[in-house]
């Protein structure tokens, strides 16, 4: 199949080419952290960034969330996320 993207560079504004689902862990980081998340249900998602601070986000299914999360931590984590890379 061509892609007539393929000699362009990937940069953060633009779309992502990979996506997986995430598992939350309170051990594990992302690996790879992703560029967004992707909200596929609704719920908590306690995010870690890479300075170790985690926040939690009360999110909404269908809502991205421009955040490069290093850790999606299990406890407190409801919500079905879908990482975007």
């Amino acid at each position: 199949m061509a892609d007539n993207f393929a000699s362009h560079a990937q940069t953060l504004t633009s779309p992502a080419g990979r996506h997986r689902a995430i598992t939350p862990s309170d051990a594990a980081d992302l690996d790879p952290v992703p560029r967004a998340l992707y909200v596929n249900a609704s719920g908590s998602a306690v995010l870690r960034d890479s300075e170790g601070t985690s926040v939690t986000y009360q999110l909404t299914a269908g809502q991205v969330l421009p955040m490069r999360a290093v850790r999606v931590m299990a406890t407190g984590t409801t919500a079905g996320l879908i990482g975007w890379d």
